[in-house]
């Protein structure tokens, strides 16, 4: 067993592998009773030792994923865990951000463990937010943006208690990937996280930030499945949410008229530009010199869309017709479909469908976050994932997801885990490599490529890496003059 003193009290962890662990320490009051949509306040201090043995619960969510089965149950949603290979050290730190779509998501998944990438020199956190419903949605008197202002209190928990876990709260990076890379873009924008973090690697990050005209249609529809009033959310029990989110999703087929691409690419909550809490969308406030201090990662996958088209059952199936709506619909201004098509003469309309989705999706925003931030006078390094994972017969590529398990060392452990299959030497030295790259920038800086510039110098993992210009040229040229404005109603 080990113990450290934070500011509520004395905790108890564990050693396992070398690494002191601690899970479930609560950074947040649970926002429950009066708390409830309200910004996160302080966790109360206790008396004698805590014992920080288990994960926390997962906050209130759909259970499609298992995310019911992990964690303790109770309302103390708002936990952090450590992982620390010297707890007397003063070693760079971490801060995982999860994603899954603003809807699901939670820190005790084993994807997410952070004892192999602990054992690599640095100390890992990762933590709980509010999500869907609790987190994301437009709820008059209610503050907007709630997961990311949880966010913002378990970055504010590090620098006010790493230090006790051999963490130098003066080298923090933040990392995510999906809607966690989208938390990352927004934390990057955001003035309440000032000063929290000093080196940021987001992956994947999804395009979708909502208007408050379109987080509250989206709010109105999710209280109509409940039959109450918006403003009436407050007095549903948590545990009863997740289904009306759930049901929105099942449905939200019937809303492309009302909320457009956003409802075509089934994303019912995304970071609200508010004015506020997020001033401006992450693209326009990092090209204003927003986080023109902060030193950046960011990157995304070859294949983005294909597991999103197999989970949606269409892997191997679009048809000419689907295709022809996906580029109707995501690509960008008036000859948008054309360009995909003089662009790519020889694709198919499973690759026109994969290509215009990943780009929309992910894979344009991320690049343009890298641009914005090389335009401000900012320092930004970019990567792309095209190693080929042999996982499911290999037919996925290089997909969504496949960069967690390599990125944490997890690569027989958690969903992401099938992506890869059997753990080859080929697999085990990517995720070195990977690894390598981010601690050592989490370190001083540098993971071990040249900055992007003009020339557009890009690091892409593979079976053999190569650092090479941006490799996606057709689709930066399609996009390069698309403003990533804020979603609004149709």
């Amino acid at each position: 067993m080990v113990e450290a003193r934070v500011r509520g009290g004395m905790v108890r962890g564990t050693m396992e592998s070398g690494v002191a662990v601690f899970r479930g320490i609560p950074f947040a009051a649970p926002p429950v009773g009066a708390l409830r949509f309200a910004a996160p306040r302080p966790a109360a201090a206790w008396d004698g030792v805590r014992e920080a043995v288990a994960f926390g619960p997962p906050p209130p969510q759909p259970g499609a994923f298992g995310m019911d089965q992990v964690g303790a149950k109770g309302d103390d949603w708002l936990t952090v865990n450590v992982w620390s290979p010297d707890p007397a050290a003063n070693l760079p730190v971490m801060v995982w951000i999860q994603g899954g779509a603003y809807v699901f998501g939670t820190s005790g998944l084993a994807e997410y463990d952070g004892a192999r990438l602990a054992q690599d020199g640095v100390v890992v956190v990762t933590f709980n937010y509010r999500v869907g419903i609790e987190g994301f949605a437009l709820i008059e008197g209610a503050p907007p943006n709630r997961g990311l202002l949880d966010q913002v209190a378990a970055l504010e928990w590090v620098r006010d208690n790493i230090s006790a876990f051999g963490g130098d709260p003066g080298r923090v990076t933040v990392f995510g990937q999906s809607a966690g890379g989208g938390s990352v873009a927004a934390l990057l924008a955001m003035p309440r996280a000032a000063g929290l973090f000093h080196r940021a690697v987001a992956s994947s990050v999804p395009g979708p930030f909502f208007t408050p005209e379109l987080a509250a249609d989206v709010t109105a529809a999710c209280a109509a499945e409940l039959g109450v009033s918006p403003t009436g959310l407050s007095t549903v029990d948590p545990e009863l949410l997740p289904a009306a989110a759930d049901e929105i999703m099942a449905k939200i087929g019937q809303f492309t008229g009302r909320w457009g691409q956003a409802a075509h690419k089934q994303v019912p909550f995304a970071p609200i530009v508010d004015g506020d809490v997020l001033p401006t969308t992450p693209w326009e406030a990092v090209a204003g010199g927003s986080a023109k201090h902060i030193e950046l990662i960011v990157g995304h996958t070859r294949h983005e869309q294909r597991v999103l088209t197999l989970i949606d059952g269409m892997l191997g199936q679009v048809t000419e017709q689907q295709a022809a709506t996906a580029l109707d619909v995501f690509a960008p201004g008036p000859d948008g479909t054309r360009r995909y098509r003089e662009s790519f003469p020889a694709a198919g309309p499973e690759e026109l469908y994969d290509l215009v989705c990943s780009d929309w999706l992910f894979r344009m925003p991320s690049l343009r976050l890298a641009e914005a931030q090389v335009a401000a006078g900012g320092r930004a390094h970019v990567y792309v994932l095209a190693w080929p994972a042999p996982g499911m017969g290999g037919a996925l590529g290089a997909c969504h997801g496949l960069d967690v398990p390599l990125m944490f060392g997890n690569l027989d452990r958690g969903r992401p885990a099938v992506l890869i299959g059997d753990v080859t030497p080929e697999a085990a030295d990517l995720s070195d490599r990977i690894r390598r790259a981010w601690t050592g920038f989490a370190a001083h800086g540098d993971p071990g490529w040249p900055a992007y510039s003009a020339d557009r110098l890009t690091h892409v993992f593979d079976v053999v890496d190569q650092v090479t210009a941006y490799p996606e040229e057709e689709s930066r040229l399609i996009w390069q003059n698309h403003a990533f404005a804020a979603l609004s109603p149709s």
